[in-house]
């Protein structure tokens, strides 16, 4: 029994600890390197997500990181499932664990994507009917309003709803939950920019900051000062015409 239990907590470990490992390959980051793009972090809104590297303007390499941290995802669930055969909390905490490595990356310090592509990823491999009725809420929503965020955040909302219509166990009721959470918690200022009317449309680019007044040049702070000195005489000069 003994050897049971340790097997068990073996596995329940590699599923886990394995799944966050999995997530946190930063595809987005390896792509850009490697495609000569330079470091995603300093490019546009610095997230390490396909969407980001979309900004670079290599549509190659956007495809990659999105493969990429979709396949993650699908790699984590598929493991924990040979290892459990099946099992749905253990398959859970695998995928779960695989989207927090992606938000929360080890090997960045652990500041990472939104998690989309890896959600996409997660639900398609461990319940297929909601990762596709999730993926075509997106694509529904995109094709009407042609905003990413709002289309991602659609689906998510709806991605346990979806569970429940197509009787999935609990855990992936519970895991549709968690992973719609968290997308909303590092969606935060894409919400505010939906709110104010202000979140850019696919294939648009953020609208840039309001750039800083250009500062003055030395000739017209002393025009200045000359025309004002030239005004003060003229204000204390007599007139000719007083007493």
């Amino acid at each position: 029994m003994q050897d049971l239990a340790a097997i068990a907590y073996l596995t329940l470990g590699i599923a886990i600890v394995g799944g966050y490992l999995l997530g946190s390959i930063p595809f987005g980051l390896i792509a850009t390197r490697l495609g000569g793009a330079g470091d995603i972090r300093q490019i546009g809104s610095g997230n390490i997500g396909a969407t980001n590297v979309l900004r670079s303007g290599r549509k190659d390499l956007a495809a990659i990181t999105l493969l990429g941290d979709a396949g993650k995802g699908v790699v984590a669930v598929l493991l924990a499932r040979y290892l459990t055969n099946g099992n749905p909390a253990v398959i859970a905490l695998a995928g779960g664990s695989a989207f927090l490595g992606h938000l929360f990356p080890v090997w960045l310090k652990f500041k990472g994507g939104k998690g989309v592509a890896t959600f996409y990823g997660v639900l398609l491999s461990a319940a297929w009917p909601v990762g596709v009725a999730a993926g075509a809420t997106w694509l529904a929503m995109a094709f009407l309003f042609r905003i990413s965020s709002l289309a991602a955040l659609t689906a998510a909302v709806l991605a346990a709803p979806f569970a429940l219509a197509f009787d999935q166990p609990y855990p992936m009721l519970g895991l549709c939950l968690f992973m719609a959470v968290l997308i909303f918690i590092r969606h935060r200022e894409n919400i505010a920019r939906l709110l104010k009317g202000q979140e850019p449309k696919i294939g648009k680019k953020k609208p840039a900051e309001d750039a800083p007044p250009a500062p003055r040049s030395d000739n017209v702070e002393m025009t200045e000062k000359v025309t004002i000195e030239t005004e003060r005489k003229i204000a204390l000069k007599p007139s000719k015409d007083a007493p």
